[in-house]
């Protein structure tokens, strides 16, 4: 969540969500983040987009399929969060919230198109230990 430059260094002092976006295909999560340079948190909206992003993730990446209901919703919540945090530290490495204000950190399409590779990337490197996790958390 932290690297070198001190004015990248940010702590997340609290997550709420998943939520369900009313209007879109989307969770989205709410993040209170710091900077040591910052009198109080800021809070930070970071959407998942359920088709292009958590979908993509579980059955093209992670090839999951199956399970009861209550894995699929245990599944869901644990790599919607997963991406979310990677978005979060993404926004971050690309300014997203140097400045102390509230954002909201959308789906990786036009402005912010540049990102989507680097979240697949991602997704990619981490697809072993994210398998593991699901094993042993959801059953699958």
């Amino acid at each position: 969540m932290s690297d070198e430059n001190s004015s990248s260094t940010y702590t997340v002092l609290n997550v709420m969500g998943p939520y369900r976006e009313p209007r879109e295909q989307a969770f989205s999560f709410d993040y209170s983040v710091g900077r040591p340079h910052w009198a109080t948190p800021q809070g930070v909206r970071v959407k998942v987009a359920i088709t292009e992003e958590l979908e993509y993730f579980k059955v093209t990446v992670l090839g999951i399929n199956g399970g009861s209901v209550g894995q699929q919703l245990r599944v869901n919540q644990m790599l919607s969060r997963e991406i979310a945090d990677q978005k979060l530290e993404l926004g971050s490495q690309d300014g997203m919230f140097d400045d102390r204000r509230d954002v909201m950190i959308g789906f990786f399409v036009d402005e912010l198109e540049h990102l989507s590779p680097l979240l697949q990337r991602w997704m990619e490197s981490q697809k072993d230990r994210v398998r593991e996790d699901i094993r042993g958390k959801a059953g699958i």
